[in-house]
């Protein structure tokens, strides 16, 4: 069965029309779709542009078996045609800190960056830096889940796995932090409407 392509919407469509999904159409992802929700996600913001989220893409049927399983059975994992699992890796920023900063700032500027970024989180532990990190992949985490709505698809954000698991299944290092785990497709269901407080509910203003 091949994908089927949806209208994107706009922005605020995205949000709006944005719900948990846990059952999905069962066909495969659009491949284009899938890489241009992955770069519109890379386009979120981190603090000195370090860009410490990185992303596992999971769409092997065993593996999300296996996934599955890590995650207390939640069938979701598997109903869902692709997995995006979000995580940080600081310690791969600041060994490739180069990387953070653009070839147009001219090579003697780069390394300066680069050493002046070392200098800055080497005095942190990689549970420090870890922690850190991981709230910047929260914003990307954030960010993919709204461009994946803009282009027609849905998905549920999940915290509920067990992290050790996870690294041990992907073979990620013992030192990454996650942000989350994406299931992601077109929607079977409608989900349930949004509840939300009012503006004026959480809102001060000064």
């Amino acid at each position: 069965m091949t994908a089927t392509k949806t209208q994107t919407l706009s922005v605020t469509e995205a949000i709006e029309t944005r719900v948990s999904i846990r059952k999905f159409v069962q066909e495969p992802m659009d491949q284009d779709d899938l890489r241009e929700i992955l770069r519109l996600a890379s386009l979120a913001p981190t603090a000195n542009n370090v860009q410490p989220a990185r992303f596992a893409v999971i769409q092997n049927p065993e593996l999300q078996a296996k996934l599955q399983e890590a995650s207390y059975n939640q069938s979701q994992v598997t109903n869902a045609p692709a997995v995006i699992v979000v995580y940080s890796d600081f310690e791969d920023v600041l060994t490739n800190a180069e990387l953070s900063f653009p070839d147009s700032m001219g090579e003697e500027q780069v390394k300066a960056r680069a050493a002046a970024l070392r200098q800055q989180y080497g005095g942190q532990d990689v549970a420090q830096r870890g922690q850190w990190g991981v709230t910047q992949a929260n914003i990307t985490f954030g960010f993919m889940m709204i461009a994946a709505r803009g282009l027609g698809y849905d998905t549920v954000p999940m915290l509920g796995f067990e992290p050790d698991k996870v690294k041990a299944l992907l073979g990620l290092p013992e030192h990454v932090q996650f942000a989350g785990i994406l299931p992601i497709g077109k929607r079977a269901e409608n989900g349930f409407p949004h509840h939300r407080h009012s503006v004026e509910r959480i809102t001060k203003f000064y």
